[in-house]
């Protein structure tokens, strides 16, 4: 358990780098053939799960001494016998992985933890199928059995989570003939743009719609060695955002680029909207809170990772906050929708839920209480970030899981926490 007293958050922190470009950037080099170089990698529990999975696919990994460096050997991916992976809590790796394993010719089976072996692997499966490879899961879910190889084709798939899609981008090119993938559904868009970032700096041939619901893949295609810098994470940025919003103080983040197609960038333009001032200076992104936070209406589909800390700053806020078109929510780590729902009436915020989102009815003052991390990193950031605005401390029951993308959390907002007593 950890206890926040009342603190404004105020001052500058370096943002650790992308989970969701590390865990691209190991994958492609495992496929690829020779050594690669990954500058400024994420270490945290997720992407050192995603490490462990590739080198069981005969990836040698290296790192410098202070480990800002990664060097990744490999012949691309193998599998000499049936393997068994086992991705901790990162979907991401699952997700992202499965169709890749599945273009080989021997079977491979990923599991996870408990909260990951709840996390729906069916419309993968199904596709898997559909392009010629084989999948059996349980009931829907890990562990699931690929087996390939790929051979093209043509699969429909309803994407919940922009990661199917991703997934199946990245192992298209290594299928035998051409893959054409609609998706009638699809959510979290930026992160498709993430991954084609990938496809066109390995020069992959493919064409896809400017909705991306309609995209066709070249097989027979090949990964190649490369030297990447990972750039930092806004999805960890955005709890730093908050802090300046519900503390109505200046917080500067430094490691970000104002052009990079990660998609919660967009929480700059939320909060904005609700009356925060942003501005850049290079790598650096400064958030100055107003005296009184205004609530609104806001889509977040595209972003659906912001949902917990935005319900946090929406309870700081003055009027009716509308987190909307967000179902996906509950089908992360937790059901990110009930557990925030919980955790502010925890904190006498009154709150409705949505069967896609929330309304949070916000008079600018969260009460202190005892709330519930659920395992969820993302839950225990929003959690903290609360103590900015609390009129007494914040105790949340676990905050271990944090360390799931950004183990240097804690110790970074104590940085920024002011001494004094709001």
């Amino acid at each position: 358990m950890i206890s926040l007293e009342p603190r404004k958050m105020e001052g500058t922190i370096e943002i650790p780098a992308s989970k969701s470009q590390t865990i691209r950037a190991f994958l492609i080099a495992t496929a690829a053939k020779g050594t690669s170089i990954i500058r400024h990698p994420l270490i945290s529990s997720d992407t050192l799960s995603c490490i462990e999975a590739v080198k069981a696919f005969g990836a040698r990994i290296k790192f410098n001494d202070d480990k800002t460096i990664a060097y990744v050997e490999s012949e691309g991916l193998n599998a000499a016998s049936p393997i068994t992976v086992d991705a901790g809590n990162s979907g991401t790796t699952t997700y992202l992985l499965l169709p890749m394993a599945a273009t080989l010719s021997t079977p491979v089976t990923i599991t996870g933890d408990e909260q990951l072996r709840r996390r729906p692997t069916g419309p993968l499966r199904d596709s898997i199928r559909e392009l010629g490879g084989e999948a059996e899961d349980e009931e829907g879910k890990p562990p699931i059995t690929v087996k390939g190889p790929l051979k093209g084709g043509r699969t429909s798939i309803e994407c919940r989570t922009s990661q199917y899609l991703s997934g199946l981008l990245l192992a298209s090119p290594l299928a035998k003939g051409k893959t054409v993938i609609d998706c009638p559904v699809l959510y979290e868009k930026p992160y498709v743009s993430l991954t084609l970032g990938w496809l066109d700096k390995q020069h992959i041939r493919y064409t896809i719609s400017d909705d991306y619901m309609h995209s066709e893949i070249e097989g027979g295609q090949s990964y190649k060695p490369f030297d990447e810098y990972i750039n930092g994470d806004f999805s960890s940025a955005s709890f730093f955002f908050a802090a300046a919003a519900v503390s109505g103080t200046s917080v500067t983040v430094v490691g970000l680029d104002e052009n990079d197609p990660q998609g919660d960038k967009a929480i700059l333009g939320i909060l904005e909207k609700m009356g925060c001032e942003v501005k850049w200076k290079g790598n650096a992104v400064t958030v100055t809170g107003p005296d009184k936070l205004q609530g609104g209406e806001f889509d977040l589909n595209a972003i659906p990772d912001t949902l917990p800390i935005l319900a946090i700053t929406a309870a700081a806020a003055y009027g009716d906050t509308h987190l909307t078109n967000v179902p996906q929510a509950r089908i992360k780590e937790t059901d990110r929708i009930r557990c925030m729902r919980e955790n502010l009436e925890r904190l006498g915020v009154k709150v409705e839920e949505e069967e896609d989102g929330l309304l949070i009815h916000g008079n600018g003052i969260i009460h202190g209480g005892k709330v519930k991390g659920y395992g969820d990193h993302r839950i225990i950031m929003a959690a903290a970030i609360a103590s900015g605005k609390a009129d007494g401390p914040i105790e949340i029951d676990d905050e271990k899981a944090a360390a799931v993308t950004f183990p240097t959390f804690f110790d970074l907002l104590e940085t920024i926490r002011k001494e004094k007593q709001l």
